[in-house]
């Protein structure tokens, strides 16, 4: 797909926005890092609310995107881990959109994201569970699952030996669970 002159605003936006929240999306530290002036700015984007609605807009092709990596992916570890760690930035995104869903916007964009990876991990969580015959379980387990990610996923801990370390935990939970039945 061609780049337009809009993309290096979204792209340093998207990486702002990852970092450091909604915060961070400050004009004048936008157009420094894409090197125009703020004028520029408001050519393209008229104010930060219409910027934000687009860097929304972007997520949410990135998640449809993702999703359909996720579906390619046949077990935890690699795979998916290797997929995590290479979308690193969309998740910090999304952790910001789940830190800050008081705004209805942000929540409304989580929701929207989170759906299509969900219905793509499904297939591979249950089976790594081995709760084959509990789908309904393992929705719930990958729901809490991925609650509990955002609170603990950070730009530095976002590394293969921390997402193994944190599936092995989830994996040990659910043994437990089932040993306890």
């Amino acid at each position: 797909m061609k780049e337009t002159i809009k993309d290096p605003w979204i792209k340093i936006g998207y990486d702002l926005f990852a970092n450091d929240g909604p915060k961070g999306l400050k004009i004048e530290l936008l157009a420094r890092k894409v090197a125009k002036n703020k004028s520029s700015f408001y050519h393209h984007f008229a104010d930060i609310e219409v910027f934000t609605d687009q860097l929304l807009a972007y997520h949410l092709k990135q998640s449809k995107a993702i999703a359909e990596e996720a579906m390619s992916c046949k077990a935890i570890d690699p795979d998916l881990i290797h997929l995590l760690i290479k979308v690193k930035t969309d998740i910090l995104f999304n952790r910001h959109l789940r830190i800050h869903r008081d705004n209805p916007v942000f929540k409304k964009c989580f929701l929207e994201a989170n759906r299509p990876v969900e219905e793509a991990l499904l297939p591979i969580w249950t089976a790594a569970l081995g709760l084959n015959t509990k789908k309904n379980l393992a929705k719930i387990i990958l729901n809490l699952t991925i609650e509990n990610f955002y609170l603990q996923v950070t730009d530095t801990n976002l590394t293969y030996e921390w997402l193994v370390s944190y599936f092995d935990e989830i994996k040990k939970m659910v043994v437990a669970m089932e040993i306890s039945n």
